[in-house]
């Protein structure tokens, strides 16, 4: 019997009618392990993590970087601007570093921007070892969403994580994202789960709670348990309802 998978909530898209530090508080309340949210700036980071302290929440992730990783030519920038947030993200207790490609780079080739993602986070990774965090790089759509980014399959994020082979340096697995792109999202995950460190829930269509769309989570986080993860699950969605309800939904997929 393995632990089951812990539970965390992104403030960027539940309970966002209440004030943004007040948001941890009804997380609390619920019973969820951690939250997250997306980029850092004009976010108040020590009340942050006074606040999850306060309510024995972890202060599990945000996003790292707005620079994109696929243009070498900006690769400078992009290397500083990830290692100023490794460095806010250790002093502030913060878990994990969102960090995604990108858009394609026109004026470069594919490889030669797979590349550079590849020497950035080779480049950081020793900074994130050293500091004890996380950089979780995430795959996003791009039939719906994002149709500007580079990176959309897990198979090439698995392959850029084992190039940087770094213990700090994993696949954030999103299960809305990857559903919309290729589909086969539980022997995905488990066949690859060492190599994923986080993962972020929405049903598909819509980016909604679990159950309003046409995947089975109840199976998805089974096969997780199965594959013996124990890392966290991120609600990254919009609920129809309540939020607490969608919430509470999902901690009783869990078990909680």
């Amino acid at each position: 019997m393995t632990d089951s998978p812990s539970l965390s909530v992104c403030l960027d898209t539940l309970f966002t009618d209440d004030r943004f530090i007040d948001r941890i508080d009804r997380c609390a309340e619920l019973g969820v392990d951690g939250v997250e949210f997306w980029e850092p700036a004009d976010r108040p980071l020590q009340a942050v993590r006074e606040r999850t302290a306060a309510t024995d929440l972890t202060f599990v992730g945000m996003v790292g970087c707005t620079t994109g990783l696929t243009d070498p030519d900006a690769r400078d920038q992009a290397v500083a601007e990830l290692r100023s947030t490794i460095e806010t993200a250790a002093a502030v207790d913060c878990e994990n570093l969102i960090v995604t490609s990108g858009p394609e780079c026109e004026s470069h080739g594919w490889q030669t921007q797979y590349d550079s993602v590849v020497d950035i986070l080779n480049t950081v990774a020793p900074d994130a070892e050293e500091a004890g965090v996380m950089l979780l790089l995430e795959p996003l759509n791009t039939a719906v969403d994002h149709p500007e980014s580079f990176l959309s399959r897990s198979e090439t994020g698995f392959d850029i994580v084992d190039e940087v082979d770094s213990p700090q340096v994993r696949l954030l697995y999103d299960v809305y994202h990857q559903q919309i792109t290729e589909g086969n999202i539980i022997d995905t995950l488990q066949e690859n789960i060492d190599r994923v460190g986080h993962v972020h829930i929405a049903d598909v269509p819509g980016r909604n709670e679990p159950g309003t769309g046409e995947l089975n989570y109840e199976r998805i986080i089974e096969g997780l348990e199965d594959a013996g993860y124990d890392g966290y699950i991120g609600c990254e969605f919009r609920a129809t309802g309540s939020d607490s309800s969608a919430v509470e939904s999902v901690l009783e997929l869990l078990g909680d």
